[in-house]
């Protein structure tokens, strides 16, 4: 019979890494006598990071002093104590390959059910002092899970962990593991899981967003749509940059230009999803150094031409260049176009919300919307300072006229006197939060925001006010986005820029979001660490190459791996944990 041989419990602690300090519940202690066990916790334990780890469904966190065995001889330790590997319960028996999810367990006074295999993250190998442990634990098939607790009650070391019911799927944690985190992911067994009501609902999130992956067809397989949303879908239209033609300028406000980008032979682009966005590599002349920007496509969707919308900025060197010196017949440098913030299809109710230049991603789903001559709901918000910094103000009145369910407020923060209200514009004062409350908005709406961040932030709280939920709105930010960095005590924000000492020797890294091109310096492990010695804003979890957080859209060149990921993304993304450039290289960073 299995047998509980430990309760390790530890609260969270600030421990130095890297030269930063991370807050984390890893370190896990044994206790001694009875131990009481609840819906979210055991007493005295705690996480530190309750997004990743932690909750109902990851109460209690269980491994086999069967893999204990297994790493010290595998790693050559013999330093190991009970609760290593971050586990509360530290058990005989209850291996991986035999323990099925939704099986159920008695012990001592508390009943449990297995939830999920356990999601790997870079502080196991904090814990371990072995950096490979969160990708190791995936490769051999040895995660360890969580139980969910049913009946809480007090449990003791040394009590026998007796299963009382079957999983319904009879898969194991082993098979569900290597169904998301392995390069084979078998349909049926994909089905098989979800039919397992145990099974923890971020799992089951994981598990349909790759049947979705399956759906789209041959062209979207490669890559993890499990692991990230970005990691998967029919890639690029083409491989790193191409020469697009400038055939077309049209000022657009005051500080907004178009570009009409075509190309060269005449061929209509590839379509672009509205919504998406250009990459674009201004070449260096007496300008300035060569430079990599991302922009908005604002144009028609499937058109025979791309258009992008550039804002000046006071001080911006890629903006300045385009205003002043880009002509009709000249040629750019384009990676094809990307981006997940795009327009859904569906009968739901549509909100486009936009400030200044942040109508530039809307305007395309606008004029996707009318050109589909939608029979859906559409609400177009927009905020600028006044007639002159309106862009788009005429052609977006033209396609709400055509739409029979149009709806719309345009608000002018400081309003000329030419300025008309109710003609040019709807409210004076800006797009708020109080504003949306105001004007019946639909709950069951898909929103679409861009501007700002304080913006969208204040108009993503009105509209979760309002009704709508978390995946109903979606936003797209202005240069790089929001960094994901688990457990890291946040520090003052700076502004990216090249790293301490001397300048590197090797291939151009281009962090496109960004605006910052640097030379390589092997000292550097890896891209992830370059940028984050840049402060360039980065997303990771596992550091490894296993969960694919770190996935970014690799616009030009080619990285090596070390270590090789668990499962490679698609070919378009790089996984800059645990990647080198080979060449010049531009990442959507």
């Amino acid at each position: 019979m299995a047998r509980l041989v430990s309760v390790n419990v530890g609260l969270p602690k600030d421990v130095s890494w890297h030269g930063r300090t991370v807050h984390t519940g890893i370190w896990k202690s044994p206790v001694t006598g009875p131990r009481m066990v609840r819906k979210l916790n055991i007493d005295g334990d705690g996480q530190g990071d309750l997004a990743g780890h932690g909750g109902e469904m990851r109460a209690v966190m269980v491994y086999q002093l069967d893999s204990y065995r297994y790493w010290q001889q595998e790693l050559g330790r013999d330093d190991f104590v009970l609760g290593q590997f971050g586990e509360n319960f530290t058990v005989e028996g209850l291996a991986d390959d035999e323990v099925c999810i939704g099986d159920r367990y008695r012990i001592g006074e508390a009943v449990f059910e297995v939830s999920q295999p356990r999601v790997t993250c870079y502080r196991v190998g904090l814990r371990m002092d072995e950096a490979r442990m969160p990708a190791l634990l995936v490769s051999h098939r040895r995660p360890g899970f969580y139980f969910r607790v049913l009946t809480e009650g007090e449990v003791e070391a040394g009590q026998d962990i007796v299963k009382i019911a079957t999983g319904t799927g009879r898969m194991t944690v082993t098979e569900v593991d290597g169904l998301l985190y392995l390069p084979e992911h078998p349909r049926d067994r994909i089905e098989q899981a979800l039919r397992i009501d145990a099974l923890s609902p971020g799992w089951q999130g994981s598990f349909h967003a790759l049947l979705e992956q399956a759906d789209r067809g041959p062209g979207a397989t490669v890559g993890n749509a499990g692991l990230h949303a970005q990691d998967a879908g029919v890639g690029p239209a083409w491989a790193g940059f191409r020469p697009l033609a400038v055939a077309r300028v049209e000022r657009e406000s005051r500080s907004v230009l178009s570009l009409w980008l075509a190309d060269p032979d005449g061929t209509p682009v590839p379509a672009a999803a509205p919504g998406q966005y250009l990459t674009v590599r201004l070449g260096a002349g007496e300008d300035g150094p060569e430079l990599v920007r991302s922009y908005s496509l604002s144009g028609q969707p499937g058109g025979d031409q791309y258009r992008i919308s550039v804002k000046q900025e006071p001080h911006g060197a890629a903006s300045t260049r385009i205003h002043t010196r880009v002509r009709v017949g000249q040629r750019l440098q384009a990676a094809a176009p990307r981006g997940t913030f795009t327009l859904a299809p569906g009968p739901a109710s549509v909100i486009l919300a936009s400030a200044g230049v942040g109508a530039t991603p809307v305007m395309a789903m606008l004029r996707a919307l009318a050109d589909s001559r939608t029979t859906r709901q559409v609400w177009w918000l927009h905020g600028a300072r006044n007639g002159d910094d309106h862009a788009f103000a005429e052609e977006s009145r033209h396609l709400l006229h055509q739409l029979p369910h149009s709806h719309f407020r345009i608000c002018y923060s400081r309003p000329r006197p030419e300025d008309r209200q109710g003609s040019d514009y709807t409210d004076a004062g800006h797009l708020s939060a109080g504003l949306l409350t105001r004007i019946g908005l639909p709950a069951d709406a898909d929103a679409y925001l861009c501007g700002p961040t304080a913006f969208m932030n204040d108009l993503t709280d009105a509209l979760t006010g309002i009704g709508l939920g978390p995946g109903q709105v979606h936003t797209e930010v202005f240069g790089a986005g929001p960094g994901i960095t688990p457990g890291i005590a946040p520090t003052a924000a700076r502004p990216p820029h090249p790293p301490a000492g001397a300048p590197g020797t090797g291939p151009a890294v281009s962090f496109a979001r960004s605006g910052l091109t640097i030379p390589w310096k092997p000292e550097y492990r890896t891209l992830l660490e370059m940028a984050e010695a840049c402060d360039v804003p980065v997303r990771w979890s596992c550091r490894t190459g296993v969960c694919h957080t770190c996935v970014t859209g690799l616009l030009g060149g080619s990285v090596s791996y070390d270590p090789d990921p668990v499962e490679p993304p698609a070919d378009s993304n790089a996984l800059i944990c645990c990647s080198r450039p080979r060449q010049d290289v531009v990442l959507d960073l």
